[in-house]
């Protein structure tokens, strides 16, 4: 296919000039952009197709050079990316270098923020809603895209109660395609269900209202009733209430397909004063047949080819296993074995790959929908009242219930396991997923045990494990294909490390799954004739205070993590010989430095930062060579 309009869209200026045939062949075409690049990669596709109109309608209807457009959870990003001039570039989107899946305020002007995590859309756009009036005075519109499945976010909520407080000139457009990654789940998504079946209440209430209006009042108790019946009415007729009694003006829903109708609406709500809410009605996977019929695939497929039918042609896949699979078999082995075992998950039930737990054990599957806070804060009352609940959330989304960690499971030191899953380098998903943090905030909170399995060899031991500790324990591990090393793997032991060797001129003490690339590094260095020896730690806290001591005791220590530098597994370390008082020149720790890492495939990565068998064996020589130049300096001294 030719992008022949596509292809001139430089600015969302450009847009002006089409006509209504125009710019449905322009949404064929962006859908077919989609289909072209999405193909061949793991990048989000579903979620895009829904919202291509949508997209369209916006940068008809408003001038983001100067507006503001706020994308909740930023996945849904690609057809914007498009409009706004990135076509050419588009081929590179999640690769590295390339253009990032999300928003990027260093690709655009147009990108505002960078956002992955979902729910703070409302908040930020009533942020700069509230600068802009401040500083420019210029009129300057404030719209936040958000779907159905981030707006039970208690923060959502936050922000719209204060965004109702200031009364500021808002629009908040409710994308609402009955999808998270997986199914809406909860209260409120039953609640928006009841708005689908209310599409002629906009037209109706208008007439109602003036109707109401002209009836005479006769008395007070006639007002009552008058009163009465009119609160009724309208909340039979409404589905939008909740939000009108929030302090928003509730419209909808719309087809959020049809790009007339929606610029209608856009413009009508455009110059309304005080905050609203617009309900647009999208189609997860809309304009292809297969993304449409099973969206949870289909949100972020593997590769897949179509044939000259367009229909989807099968892309073999490799065997191997992911250690969120085995961690899954391990939940699930657990749960039919202990009936007090049950697992908590927040959206993420495919993600997590949990679907055979919700559909063989329902009464203790527990999706929050995207509510970290509440899931941690739900499984501490669980813990509390005699179950062992598991709370399987990727580790830079558990960031989001810090204080719930803190307050209602370390605090009370409740004996919930978390299992992280993501830890370390996300690939193609970037900063906003990189689960590079949790060894460091983890370890912090007092009574927390902290654990790192070096491969799949020891994951289901670890999950037992922590399973009957009484204090809280976290499990990370990586969003990678799994590893085996070779071994007679040791039991586990609280605060004990593993040791696979010592070495005379030094060792490695690995934290998690960099343990292959440190006994790969290992092999190679002892072929160049350094003897180097190799440390499962295992535990980030406690730390085993016995191996580091004699891990030091010989040459240099060299501990590598797949964490950020500051507050680890090597800080830990650190600690450790301080405590000791042993001599921390003899320590290097290798770690994600101190800055945000672009998205990549995760090997590269590694390989760029030197957290691979690479980098350690060059880390080592040089490190090998500077104690070797002082110990020299030492006896000519």
């Amino acid at each position: 296919m030719s992008f022949e309009i596509l292809s001139g869209i430089r600015t969302p200026k450009d847009l002006s000039g089409l006509t209504d045939a125009d710019l449905i062949q322009l949404s064929g075409e962006i859908r077919e952009a989609l289909l072209t690049i999405v193909s061949d990669r793991a990048a989000h596709f579903a979620s895009n197709l829904g919202v291509i109109e949508l997209c369209i309608a916006l940068h008809l209807t408003f001038d983001f050079s100067k507006d503001r457009l706020i994308w909740d959870t930023g996945h849904q990003i690609y057809p914007h990316k498009l409009i706004t001039g990135r076509f050419d570039q588009f081929s590179s989107i999640r690769r590295r270098g390339g253009l990032m899946g999300y928003p990027n305020p260093a690709e655009s002007d147009y990108d505002l923020f960078v956002t992955g995590h979902a729910g703070s859309s409302v908040s930020t756009v009533l942020g700069m809603k509230a600068a802009d009036d401040l500083l420019f005075r210029d009129g300057r519109k404030s719209v936040a895209v958000i779907g159905d499945g981030a707006l039970p976010s208690g923060i959502v909520f936050e922000a719209m109660n204060n965004a109702a407080g200031l009364k500021k000139d808002l629009l908040v457009i409710l994308n609402d395609n009955e999808m998270g990654i997986c199914p809406r789940v909860g209260g409120l998504a039953s609640y928006l269900d009841k708005a689908r079946v209310a599409p002629y209440y906009n037209g109706l209430k208008r007439d109602v209202s003036w109707l109401l209006n002209k009836v005479p009042l006769v008395g007070e108790s006639t007002e009552k009733m008058l009163g009465g019946f009119k609160d009724a009415l309208k909340s039979f007729l409404h589905g939008g209430m909740l939000f009108e009694e929030m302090g928003f003006r509730y419209i909808g829903p719309v087809d959020g397909h049809d790009i007339k109708s929606l610029r209608q609406y856009l413009e009508m709500v455009r110059d309304v004063k005080g905050p609203v809410l617009l309900h647009v009605f999208t189609e997860k996977g809309h304009g292809f047949e297969p993304a449409c019929k099973d969206p949870v695939k289909f949100h972020t497929p593997s590769p897949f080819k179509r044939d000259a039918e367009n229909e989807i042609v099968p892309v073999k896949q490799s065997s191997e296993i992911s250690y969120t699979e085995v961690i899954s078999d391990a939940i699930y082995e657990a749960m039919g074995e202990d009936e007090r075992v049950c697992v908590l998950t927040a959206a993420m039930c495919a993600g997590n790959k949990l679907e055979r737990i919700r559909d063989e054990f329902p009464d203790r599957f527990f999706d929050t929908g995207i509510c970290e806070s509440h899931a941690v804060a739900f499984a501490g009352g669980m813990a509390k009242s005699g179950m062992k609940p598991i709370v399987d959330i990727y580790s830079t989304f558990l960031q989001r219930s810090f204080d719930q960690i803190f307050q209602e499971v370390a605090l009370q030191n409740l004996p919930v396991v978390f299992c992280l899953d993501r830890a370390g380098l996300c690939g193609p998903d970037g900063p906003t997923h990189h689960g590079v943090f949790d060894n460091s905030y983890m370890r912090i909170f007092p009574n927390m045990i902290v654990t790192a399995p070096g491969d799949e060899l020891e994951m289901r031991d670890m999950l037992a494990f922590a399973l009957e500790c009484s204090s809280p324990v976290s499990i990370r591990y990586p969003k990678t294909k799994v590893e085996q090393v070779g071994r007679d793997v040791a039991p586990i032991q609280l605060g004990k490390s593993e040791v696979l060797s010592w070495g005379q001129d030094g060792n490695i003490l690995s934290c998690g799954t960099m343990l292959s690339q440190s006994v790969a590094a290992a092999e190679r260095l002892r072929n160049e004739g350094l003897s180097v020896g190799v440390v499962n730690a295992r535990f980030v806290k406690p730390i085993d205070d016995a191996m580091v001591a004699k891990a030091a005791a010989t040459g240099f220590v060299i501990t590598i993590e797949e964490n950020a530098l500051m507050g680890g597994f090597g800080s830990a370390v650190l600690e450790s010989a301080s405590r000791q008082g042993l001599n921390t020149e003899r320590f290097r720790v290798l770690a994600i430095p101190d800055q945000f890492v672009e998205h990549g495939d995760r090997e590269e990565l590694l390989e760029e930062l030197g957290l691979d068998a690479n980098g350690l064996v060059r880390t080592a020589k040089e490190f090998a060579q500077q104690l070797a130049s002082v110990h020299e300096i030492v006896r000519e001294l």
